[in-house]
């Protein structure tokens, strides 16, 4: 494992030409930029005291509500989805389709799974190489790329992942929230608004002194919303198992992964320079933590097998077979099977062997987005090695993240030719060809997946990136044609408004492509800078009816959450530095 760094990147996979508003980052040094993560993970609890300050102000009774009741599922969803913005503001998400498909179809499972199937989860992976996971309001899990990469295999991950996701349907965020109640901490903006009060501070010395005052503000918070009690430890790893189980993954993988933590750990303590793993200072591993996390693996299998007594001329034997994970239909509709009982049906999980198929390569694909750079990450494979052929897909991703696809296009096509029809290395093969200047085989290649698998997102956005990189108008209209049919069901997603904008600015399209510029800053978390851009569009005088109608239905949308805002003292540094 490398150590946690916040690397400078001017090689991102979707950058493009600068919207209507430029907009300027301010270099953070990596200390910072890790105090505002675990900022920022912990400041969606603080949202109540702002609910909370509302009814006393407003003289509502006091009659022993829960933390549900004073927050309901909608609200929790909405502070949910403004930390996500503000993640992805500050640039500590890690945006990928293809590690955004398989995250979301590992927590998707598992989420069917758990005790509440119908709460909704929102899964999302960030850069830092720290090992650490967390869940807070609305179901929103995150999971740091360092988790990743320390895992053995897919049933680990899926082991934290159940762990989280049994602190949101147990309730034990929403606990959190009535102890912020009891505290009267600080609200949820004015906590972003001193986030970003620091982020634009002159010098690093006004930058300490800012979040000093932060950080010794709310060190309680922090501490009470992430740390959760014993009592919720343990909860959480009973429910985790079991939701482990009914996805077929490998009970003990739980225990497993906990008693390589323990290791860790210790090897720090020894080490004066180590650094205590984040997951490890949020969940406490105990010698009785592992022990009952096996203790409970293996009553879960003994629970769930049947003996089998097979006898042969010489001796007799004793096995336990594991059963089948089976569950009841919403509706009695019954079973085609006449060997089960009537109204039992086996569970779509349970026909499917546990994993996705896809750790091994989104384990590398991560490995290459979360460094530094894409010469370290070259660097990172050359001390690695490229043993597997997870390692050699990553290596080649390196390369052609390094401007090397000609390197990298043999070791894909050998992959490919032993896959056939594996997407993951279609999409890279496709990407090197068109980097290498092989426009027509990279267009054959996309336009075949397309047909295979229409509106698939990763296809789509993958193809849509090759064509933008051209900057032709037929390209451009190719890549609005491929990226259309997405926004059905992906309209609030930022990658995809930011790449149908530059495929509409080299289409000719100028509003359209300043409406999509505008919504993908709004879903970056930056509310203001969307308004005034979409006031700056709202002006032009070639605007048709159908598009000043979409214009002022969306400032009048976004214009209370900017107004709110700045009542709270929150500003866009970049805009007020212009």
């Amino acid at each position: 494992m490398h150590p946690a760094t916040e690397p400078q990147r001017d090689d991102r996979h979707d950058a493009v030409p600068a919207p209507p508003v430029v907009v300027r980052t301010t270099a953070v040094p990596r200390t910072h930029r890790l105090r505002r993560i675990a900022l920022l993970t912990a400041a969606v609890t603080l949202a109540l005291g702002s609910v909370c300050a509302s009814a006393q102000e407003n003289k509502l009774p006091d009659i022993g509500s829960s933390a549900a009741e004073l927050l309901t599922p909608a609200k929790q969803r909405e502070y949910g989805s403004m930390m996500l913005a503000q993640l992805r503001h500050y640039d500590y998400l890690l945006e990928d389709p293809l590690i955004d498909s398989w995250l979301d179809t590992l927590g998707t499972r598992l989420a069917a799974n758990s005790d509440k199937p119908r709460q909704p989860f929102t899964f999302f992976m960030l850069r830092e190489r720290q090992i650490n996971a967390f869940a807070t309001l609305g179901g929103y899990i995150g999971v740091n790329s360092g988790l990743v990469l320390t895992a053995e295999k897919e049933d680990e991950v899926a082991a934290v992942i159940s762990h989280e996701i049994a602190h949101v349907t147990q309730q034990h965020v929403l606990r959190g929230v009535e102890r912020a109640q009891r505290d009267q901490l600080p609200i949820l903006l004015a906590m972003l608004g001193a986030i970003v009060a620091a982020q634009g501070a002159g010098s690093n010395s006004t930058d300490d002194a800012t979040m000093a005052a932060i950080t010794s503000g709310l060190g309680l918070m922090q501490q009470r919303q992430i740390n959760y009690t014993r009592s919720n430890e343990s909860e959480a790893d009973r429910i985790g198992i079991q939701t482990l189980y009914r996805s077929n993954y490998d009970t003990s993988a739980m225990a497993g992964f906990f008693g390589r933590m323990q290791v860790v750990s210790r090897s720090n303590a020894a080490n004066w320079y180590g650094e205590t793993p984040d997951y490890l200072m949020t969940h406490p591993v105990t010698t009785t933590r592992i022990s009952e996390a096996k203790e409970r693996a293996e009553q879960i299998a003994n629970k769930n097998s049947v003996t089998a007594v097979t006898a042969t001329p010489t001796e007799t034997r004793v096995e336990r077979i594991p059963k089948v994970p089976f569950s009841l239909p919403d509706t009695a509709t019954g079973t085609d099977n006449p060997l089960l009982p009537s109204g039992l049906k086996i569970s779509d999980q349970a026909l499917t062997a546990g994993g996705t198929g896809l750790f091994d390569y989104a384990r590398e694909r991560i490995r290459v987005f979360s460094a530094n750079s894409p010469r370290e990450a070259v660097r990172e494979y050359e001390k690695l090695g490229a043993s597997t052929e997870a390692q050699r897909y990553g290596l080649a991703l390196a390369r052609m993240r390094n401007n090397q696809s000609g390197a990298a296009i043999p070791a894909l096509t050998e992959l490919l030719a032993k896959h056939p029809g594996q997407l993951w290395l279609s999409l890279a093969l496709g990407e090197a060809e068109a980097q290498s200047g092989k426009n027509a085989a990279a267009d054959a290649r996309f336009e075949a997946l397309l047909r295979q698998t229409p509106n698939n997102r990763a296809i789509a956005l993958s193809y849509a990136k090759v064509l933008t990189d051209r900057s032709t108008a037929a390209a451009g209209q190719r890549a609005q044609a491929v990226l259309r049919p997405l926004f059905g069901n992906h309209s609030d997603d930022p990658l995809l408004q930011q790449t149908f904008a530059r495929a509409c600015e080299i289409a000719g399209d100028s509003i359209r492509a300043g409406e999509a510029y505008a919504e993908a800053a709004y879903l970056r978390g930056r509310p203001e800078q969307a308004l005034v851009q979409l006031n700056t569009l709202k002006r032009k005088p070639d605007l048709d009816y159908y598009a000043r109608a979409r214009i002022e239905a969306r400032i009048a949308a976004i214009t209370p959450t900017v107004l709110e805002l700045k009542r709270q003292g929150v500003r866009d540094e970049d805009l007020r530095r212009q």
